[in-house]
């Protein structure tokens, strides 16, 4: 599946919250379009507001289908090169919430 490959990033408004999350967005187009934020609603927001990435721009409304929390912002990144690698069908298993096998990558 395509992949958005643009790093986006959105800080929370309080910056209290010490965690990241790493999430999976649905496009309209039925694409999955990968991202990292402190703030996932506001986040959300923008991408369906049309201010979020650009690969999620042409692609709206998206849904959120996939969300996990990550301790800090390496983390994060980390995890989202990690599911950024996932072939199409190890991407679905994720978001459906089955158990991935390692070594389904792209490649």
């Amino acid at each position: 599946m395509n992949d958005g490959q643009e790093a986006e990033l959105a800080e929370p408004a309080n910056g209290n919250d010490d965690l990241w999350h790493v999430y999976i967005l649905r496009c309209a187009d039925g694409t999955l379009y990968t991202g990292i934020a402190k703030d996932l609603d506001r986040r959300l927001g923008e991408h369906n507001a049309g201010q979020g990435a650009r690969y999620t721009r042409s692609r709206l409304p998206v849904e959120l289908v996939y969300e996990e929390e990550a301790a800090d912002r390496g983390s994060a990144l980390r995890r989202e090169h990690e599911i950024r690698q996932l072939d199409a069908a190890a991407k679905r298993e994720l978001v459906s919430g089955g158990r991935l096998q390692s070594g389904r990558r792209n490649g």
